[in-house]
């Protein structure tokens, strides 16, 4: 083991993928746990180790967090589709958002026509009976 880990404790997923000791330091450990290897591994992939440890360095410690959830995000999407990556995911959605939004515009114009049928069948039917007169019943003869 080295000097500064326990004998409990593990490389973090980039050291243990770059095969390179985990220092105490270790800018990538707080955000790539030794129990998730794939989530480095894709960042690896498409950002290279190098550029994540430059742009972790760069940011305040309160940022990284976040951006190391939107290169998580990216990378995924780019190792699913090399082309579009996040693109093609967001396009996907607002096509979809698109498709939706119509689908509610036919319902609700639906609920207004039967709404409007429905008036004009009380309206119908108010008027029906307020003409109606009952018919008088036969007097009867009288003695």
């Amino acid at each position: 083991m080295t000097e500064n880990m326990t004998s409990t404790s593990s490389p973090c997923a980039a050291c243990k993928l770059l095969r390179r000791r985990c220092a105490k330091g270790c800018v990538f450990a707080p955000y790539f746990p030794a129990d998730q290897p794939l989530k480095f591994a894709s960042v690896h992939k498409v950002f290279g180790a190098s550029n994540v440890n430059k742009l972790l360095q760069e940011l305040p410690e309160h940022q990284r967090g976040d951006a190391v959830s939107s290169m998580v995000y990216e990378a995924n999407a780019r190792v699913r589709d090399p082309v579009y990556g996040c693109v093609g995911a967001i396009s996907s959605l607002q096509q979809k958002v698109a498709e939706l939004q119509a689908q509610l515009a036919i319902a609700q114009a639906e609920i207004v026509c039967l709404r409007m049928y429905q008036g004009s069948d009380l309206i119908t039917f108010n008027t029906k009976m307020t003409s109606f007169s009952p018919p008088v019943a036969p007097s009867s003869p009288s003695r």
